[in-house]
């Protein structure tokens, strides 16, 4: 595999997006809005109307996240914003804020399956550590998936697993279930884009 080129998911690339997410806009029409809106809205609006509300989040001019292509396919997709633009984080327990420092989160992963097992979600990593300084931000998290020793589908990863957030840089900082750290990475001047 060649290295992916990864850019932001400006209103240019909404074709590419959709495409990648498929006919089913991801998992069963979440188009990747599970963690942006309440469980109720989200619910109510699987397909149809999730695909429109994360249109409107691509036309309104701040990326929701990245689009990495191999040999000029979008293979891979990066949900990262400022923490406070996923109102289910704020509801989680287990994911609740570790400290009072602003962060950015990586809240979600689609690799489309000709692409996995490739080094394509630590190369997402990295890019969306260089977009989230180039925006201001001193530091992104993570909420991946640790499979211990064991293999876990892939359908069910799509916040991501833990050991490629360690080889993007990632460290843990707290864990309040045995399957699921929080991950954070520290970005400096050697993130900027």
């Amino acid at each position: 595999m060649s290295a992916p080129e990864i850019h932001p998911l400006t209103p240019d690339r909404k074709a590419d997006f959709e495409a990648l997410m498929g006919p089913r806009g991801g998992a069963e029409g979440c188009w990747c809005m599970l963690w942006r809106l309440p469980a109720a809205a989200f619910k109510a609006g699987k397909g149809e109307a999730n695909r429109d509300a994360m249109r409107a989040r691509i036309a309104s001019g701040r990326p929701p996240g990245l689009l990495g292509y191999v040999e000029g396919r979008p293979s891979g997709w990066i949900s990262v914003a400022p923490r406070d633009e996923f109102p289910r984080l704020r509801g989680s327990r287990i994911l609740a804020p570790v400290d009072a420092q602003p962060v950015w989160s990586v809240t979600c992963f689609f690799i489309a399956r000709e692409a996995r097992r490739r080094g394509l979600t630590v190369a997402l990593l990295d890019a969306a550590a260089r977009f989230a300084r180039a925006h201001g931000a001193t530091a992104l998290e993570g909420y991946p998936v640790d499979p211990g020793d064991g293999r876990y589908p892939a359908t069910f990863a799509w916040t991501g697993l833990a050991p490629a957030f360690v080889a993007a840089g990632f460290h843990e900082v707290a864990r309040r279930s045995d399957k699921r750290p929080i991950m954070r990475r520290a970005l400096d001047e050697d993130d900027d884009a």
